[in-house]
Order: structure tokens, then sequence, then C-alpha cells
């Protein structure tokens, strides 16, 4: 892997060189820094995005994220001028990020599963609209329950979009019946959509797009939070008042009349309690292998790499999926394991559920007495940006091994950094997914008499 960008590019204090470290292709600060530890630096920076993502809905709900906001403090210390220039240490400080990520999954989880309860699988309509509306997109569930208490005999419909689809699976959301249903993929779909839906609007967290000037929703379009845009209207203070009265005097949502549907709603400790099933069922060679294929979409028919491989899975493979790469295949129909009642496809939920798989793992581990990196569980994630990051670190600072990540490695990474993941953590790029899933797929188990 060739690095697209600079060497390396800092200009964070007054020795900086003109027009900053790496510019002119240098590949040593003026400090000291060499352009591997600018990148790894990068890379804390980015992993503390994501981290800072999920600790800000965590305190929403008010878990304790005391050792996580250490974390934070001790890494942006870290990586001040002059303050570290060891490669092992920068390392170790990754994995620290890492381990707070796993810790925030974790107390994320915990409080949705508090305040919402524990989801159970569930079919619901997929772009099937009426009536007056709002639609909502982001991640933020303690919004929309916000919203749906504050909407509750208004006459008013509530939809989801992209990361939001989970949010039906929860006891204390699903419980509105004006939480009719789910319209549209993943979130860059959103521009022509937001335009030819006709209600109001909600993006409660990222990722939002900049209104280009041909689309008109913007006067629609509501803000949450540190969320905004041009155009858009910033929400107050949880007041909702401006969004209602606007959907109320919007016109009836038409033309989405679809007949399909999408199934949700198996966080993990819903599919714990299938354990025993499960377990059974691996040994009996009826479950030959679990397929991990989770990440954040981007656009463009690169992505289609993750529908090819989800649909070249044999009868036999379980798809464990989170993020809104799962608007790739979600579409399909997987079925269930043959000879048992078990789903061949599970969604875990939004991208901060990804702590699910790891869980499952670990309780399959337990169970069978096998090393978390000698269970039949192969993982394939897709990046879009930091919550990607913050994930992919908190996975390997598990020991987790054998991730395949795409479909274009971050260009943050160079090849000395590539090279030891790879030598570290047998990190591989994805490639061509027909070949990956042969490289992947374990042989077909012999059956149980």
């Amino acid at each position: 892997m060739k690095p697209q960008a600079p060497a390396m590019f800092c200009y964070q204090c007054e020795m900086s060189a003109e027009k900053g470290c790496g510019a002119k292709n240098q590949t040593l600060g003026t400090c000291g820094k060499d352009e591997n530890l600018a990148r790894l630096q990068d890379l804390m920076i980015f992993g503390l995005k994501g981290l800072a993502a999920y600790r800000e809905h965590a305190r929403e709900l008010e878990a304790d994220t005391t050792p996580v906001d250490d974390v934070v403090s001790e890494t942006l210390y870290f990586t001040m001028t002059n303050v570290n220039f060891s490669f092992d240490q920068h390392i170790a400080q990754l994995m620290k990020i890492g381990q707070a990520g796993v810790q925030v999954m974790d107390l994320l989880s915990n409080a949705h599963t508090q305040h919402l309860g524990i989801p159970t699988p569930i079919q619901i309509s997929q772009n099937r609209a009426e009536g007056k509306a709002i639609l909502v997109s982001g991640h933020n569930l303690d919004m929309l329950h916000k919203l749906l208490q504050a909407t509750d005999g208004k006459g008013i419909n509530i939809y989801t979009h992209s990361e939001m689809l989970p949010g039906h699976a929860y006891p204390e959301l699903r419980k509105y019946s004006h939480l009719k249903g789910n319209i549209g993929g993943a979130w860059h779909d959103q521009d022509k959509l937001f335009e030819k839906w006709q209600g109001a609007i909600i993006m409660s967290t990222n990722c939002i797009v900049p209104i280009k000037d041909k689309y008109s929703y913007g006067e629609r379009l509501f803000t949450y939070k540190m969320v905004g845009t041009e155009k858009a209207i910033p929400i107050e203070n949880d007041d909702f008042s401006p969004v209602i009265e606007k959907a109320l005097s919007l016109p009836c949502v038409e033309d989405f009349s679809s007949d399909a549907t999408l199934t949700t709603g198996h966080h993990y400790k819903t599919i714990l309690e299938l354990a025993p099933q499960i377990l059974d069922a691996v040994k009996a060679g009826k479950i030959r292998q679990f397929f991990v294929i989770a990440g954040c979409d981007a656009p463009g028919k690169e992505g289609n790499y993750y529908r090819d491989m989800a649909l070249n899975l044999p009868k036999d493979v379980v798809v464990i999926t989170s993020s809104c790469g799962k608007f790739r295949f979600n579409d399909v129909d997987f079925g269930t394991i043959p000879g048992t009642g078990i789903p061949r496809y599970l969604d875990l939920g939004q991208c901060n559920d990804s702590n699910g798989a790891v869980h499952i793992a670990l309780a399959l581990g337990d169970a069978l007495g096998v090393p978390v990196n000698d269970l039949p569980v192969a993982i394939v994630l897709s990046w879009l940006e930091q919550k990607a990051v913050i994930i992919l670190l908190a996975l390997f600072s598990l020991g987790i091994k054998d991730i395949y990540i795409g479909p274009k490695p971050p260009q943050f990474v160079n090849e000395a950094i590539l090279d030891f993941l790879v030598e570290q953590f047998n990190l591989h790029i994805t490639g061509d997914a027909e070949q990956d899933l042969k490289d992947l797929l374990l042989p077909e188990l012999p059956k149980a008499a």
C-alpha cells in the first residue's frame, strides 16, 4: 500500500517548517517526530473522535464515563509537541484508547437497555409512509424517545432513517404506536431522499450532508445538539414544538408505498439467550461459521463487496452485522440455519452496538473452551470515519486478529504502520470478494448423527 497523502504533516508548534513539517515531503519534523509517529498520533485523534461520540451518548443517559474521559485527556496530552517519541509507547497508548472504546460501548449499551429495555427481533415496514410525518436520522435513541413522548397524540407519524433503524426494537420506543417504520438506507442517500420526503426531518447526530443549492428541504430539516449545516434549523433545549408545528403544516407524505420489510433487533443480550441452541448447532455441525460483516458504509460501487460476500455465504453460515453497512444487504431474507430455528441474519444494531459481536464470540469461546482467535468467526469490516476507527482499535485492544478491513486502506496509515498491524494482528485489506471468501470460509463440518 502506497500512501496517497504526504509522508507526514504537522504544524502544531513554533518550530514547524515553512508551511508545516512534511509540506515539502519531509519525513522528519523539526522536533524529531518521524512520519510514523505523526501518523500514529493522527490515528489517536481519529480514535478519540469516535470515542467522544459514544461517550456523549452515554453521558446523555447519565452513565459514569470518568475512566473514558481520563483516557481522552491523557491522549491529547500525549500528542503535544515534545511529549513522546517512542513507537512502542504510541502503540501502547492506542491500545489504551481501544480499551476505552470497549468500555464506552459497554457503558452505552447498558445505558440504552436500562432506559429503553432490551431489544428483541422485529419486522418493520421499509419505504412505506403516510400522513403528517417526521423522519429521524442519526444515532441518538434518547432524542428519539423524547420526540416520541412530545409527539404522542399529535397525529404525527415518526419514521426512522439509516442508523435509527434499530430503535424499533427497543420496548420503550416501539410501545409508541406512531413509531411506524423505516425509510431509505445508509446515510449517503439522504439528499435525494430528504428532497422527496414531504414531511419534517431531524438529523440527531452524524452523518449530515451539506444541503446543495438545488435542494429545498433545508426549510424542513432540523438539527440536534452539535449537528448543524447551513439552512437547517437547530432544536434548542429539547423543545420539539417547532418540528411538530412544521410537520403539521406540511402536506401528508405520499409516494412511499413499498411492501418491503426489514428485520432488526438482534441485540447481543437477546442473542445470548439463544446460546444453548447456538452451541448445540455448532457442535452438531449445523453452523459452520459466523461472518461478522459490519461497519460504516460509504457511497460507491466498492461497497458492493460486502453484499457480494454476504449473498455468497453457504446456508450453514450466520451473518452478524451492525452499523449502516448492513444496508448493503439487509433487504435479503437469509432464512434460518437448516434444521434449526436460528436466524442466519443477526442485526446487532447501530455502530456503537458492535461490542455485541465481541460478547457473542467471548461467550461462544467460553462455552467451547476455545480462544477467541480460534473460533469459527470471520470479521470483515467496512470503514468510513472515526467511529469505525475506535471500533477497530477496540478489537485490537482485545487481541482479536485476522480482521479484513476495506474497501480501501486508510490514507493515514503508511506502509510501515500497515506492516506492523499485519505482523501483530494479521490485518488484511479487502480485495476481491470471491477470493476473500475462499480464504475465510472454513471447510464444511461433518454433521452429527
